[in-house]
C-alpha cells in the first residue's frame, strides 16, 4: 500500500537511511543481536491508544522494508483518517531482528505526524464556519519540514510558503532595518517578488502597505475587534491573514472576523506525539 507514496521534494529512502544509522550508529542493534535468534520471525500491530487523525504510516512501513525487503506490512486506514482509541492502523510480519531494529524510528515518526494531523484537525474543527483557512507555518524542525507541513495537510491544514524562497514575507525586523513599510515592500516590488506577505500590527500600517504593492496582508497580533476594523478597510484587495498567539479558544472568533487565513504556528511547534504501540507476537 505504500506504492506511489510521495511527498514532493522529499526523499523518502534518504530520510530512512539516515534515521536508521542515527540509531544504528557504529555497533547495530546489539541487543537484537544478542537476544533474538537469527532465523526467528515475528508479526506484530501497530495500534492507536488514542483517538487520533493517522499520519505516516507509508514512512513507517518503508523503515520495516528497508531492513526486511520481504517483510509483509499492511496498512489497516488511510492517511489522514481519524479513528478511535483502540484502532489498529498497521500490521506487520518478517524477520524478527529487523522488525525489533526498525521499531523505534517507525513509531517515533508515525507519532510525530499524526501527533501534528491530530491537533491540526482540532484547529479545523475549532475555526468555525465563518470561511477562513487554517495554514500552518515555518515553525518546523529543522530537516523535518516537508514531513510536518505534510502532516498538517492530513489534518486539513493548507501549507503556507514552504520555506524562504517562495514568497517575500515582510515582517517588522525587515521593516525595522528598511526604514519603513513603504520602502521596504517597494525594494521587494523592484526585485520583482511577485508574491509580497506584509505583516502589520496597526491599522496605519495597511494603506501604506496597499500602496506599496503588497500582495498579501499578515495581520499581526490584532484582537477580533482590529482584525474586523483591517478586513473592512482592505476590502478585499488583497488576501488577509490574522497570526500571532492564536489558540483553541480563540481560533473560532478569530475565523468570524471575515479574515481570509487563519496562522498558526503550534501545530508543528507544539502538538504533542499521538500515543501509538506496536506489539509483536511470536509467530
Amino acid at each position: 500500500m505504500t506504492d506511489g507514496f510521495a511527498i514532493a521534494g522529499f526523499d523518502l529512502d534518504g530520510f530512512v537511511a539516515a534515521t536508521l544509522a542515527e540509531d544504528l550508529g557504529p555497533g547495530g542493534d546489539v541487543t537484537s543481536a544478542a537476544v533474538i535468534p537469527a532465523e526467528a520471525r515475528f508479526a506484530g500491530v501497530m495500534d492507536s491508544r488514542d483517538a487520533i487523525v493517522v499520519a505516516g504510516l507509508p514512512i513507517a512501513a518503508a523503515f520495516f522494508r528497508a531492513l526486511d525487503p520481504d517483510a509483509t506490512v499492511e496498512l489497516l486506514v488511510d492517511e489522514g483518517q481519524s479513528v478511535v482509541a483502540g484502532t489498529q492502523l498497521m500490521r506487520v510480519h518478517g524477520n524478527a531482528r529487523a522488525l525489533l531494529t526498525a521499531e523505534r524510528s517507525a513509531l517515533n515518526t508515525v507519532q510525530h505526524l499524526s501527533g501534528i494531523a491530530t491537533m491540526t484537525r482540532a484547529y479545523v474543527d475549532a475555526i468555525g464556519t465563518g470561511g477562513a483557512t487554517l495554514l500552518d507555518t515555518r515553525k518546523t524542525i529543522p530537516g523535518l519540514r516537508l514531513l510536518e507541513k505534510y502532516a498538517t495537510r492530513m489534518g486539513g491544514a493548507t501549507n503556507h510558503r514552504m520555506g524562504l524562497w517562495d514568497a517575500a514575507m515582510i515582517k517588522d525586523n525587515h521593516v525595522a532595518v528598511a526604514g519603513s513599510v513603504e520602502a521596504a515592500v517597494e525594494r521587494a516590488v523592484a526585485a520583482g517578488i511577485e508574491r509580497i506577505i506584509v505583516e502589520v500590527d496597526r491599522i496605519d500600517q495597511i494603506e501604506p502597505a496597499l500602496a506599496a504593492g503588497a500582495t498579501h496582508l499578515l495581520l499581526d497580533n490584532m484582537a477580533p475587534p482590529m482584525l474586523r476594523e483591517a478586513v473592512a478597510l482592505v476590502a478585499g484587495r488583497v488576501p488577509t491573514e490574522a497570526s500571532g498567539g492564536v489558540t483553541l479558544d480563540t481560533i473560532g472568533a478569530i475565523g468570524a472576523t471575515g479574515v481570509d487565513f487563519v496562522s498558526v504556528g503550534r501545530l508543528t511547534q507544539s502538538a504533542p506525539a499521538a500515543d501509538i504501540g506496536l506489539d509483536f507476537a511470536l509467530d
